[in-house]
């Protein structure tokens, strides 16, 4: 078992313990509920069991048995087959900004790569950083750190998301020393 199957395991293990529910009956739950879709699922589990959004976000693809790095393996795609999907139609001209985020990471040393619907989670003992075209304009890039005052370029995020800070970005010039920094920050931390 790979770290991050086990980050997994232990992720799925203390929602058990928060809920007292076991992921039978957790399922069970997200089944009875009549909905279907992601976000839906995911908002009804953060109001019914007061779950955060990464352990709501967690359970609901542990229930539905989805996430973008499934979708790869069962479809025998590359990870470079998700990430170009979600960079298709009107997105197709960020892809750039993603590319030069992911050449300032690779040197800072080994991370997985897990692509979701939408939005490419970066993870070592636990995610540290996910990037994601969040409209036709511009490529967000959300951060987790502690410690680190928010500024008008750095956007300090409410608790209980999926990350503590996000970055906007609207082209790969941006991808600077001081973005860099805080991804190095945000790496070392989840190490």
């Amino acid at each position: 078992m790979n770290a991050i199957e086990k980050g997994l395991e232990t992720q799925l293990k203390n929602i058990q313990t928060k809920t007292g529910k076991s992921l039978e009956e957790l399922s069970s739950l997200v089944q009875q509920s009549g909905l279907s879709k992601h976000g839906e699922i995911r908002e009804m589990l953060k109001q019914k069991l007061g779950l955060g959004h990464g352990d709501a976000n967690t359970l609901t693809h542990f229930a539905l048995k989805s996430d973008g790095a499934s979708a790869a393996q069962a479809s025998n795609a590359t990870i470079d087959d998700v990430v170009a999907a979600i960079y298709v139609g009107a997105k197709e001209h960020l892809r750039p900004i993603h590319d030069a985020v992911m050449t300032a990471i690779h040197p800072m040393g080994e991370f997985e790569i897990a692509p979701k619907k939408g939005y490419v989670s970066l993870r070592r003992k636990k995610q540290f950083a996910m990037i994601t075209p969040a409209t036709n304009t511009r490529v967000e890039v959300g951060l987790n750190m502690k410690g680190v005052e928010g500024t008008e370029r750095l956007l300090a995020q409410p608790p209980g998301g999926m990350c503590n800070y996000k970055v906007k970005l609207t082209s790969a010039a941006e991808v600077d020393a001081e973005l860099i920094g805080w991804i190095a920050q945000a790496f070392q931390n989840a190490g």
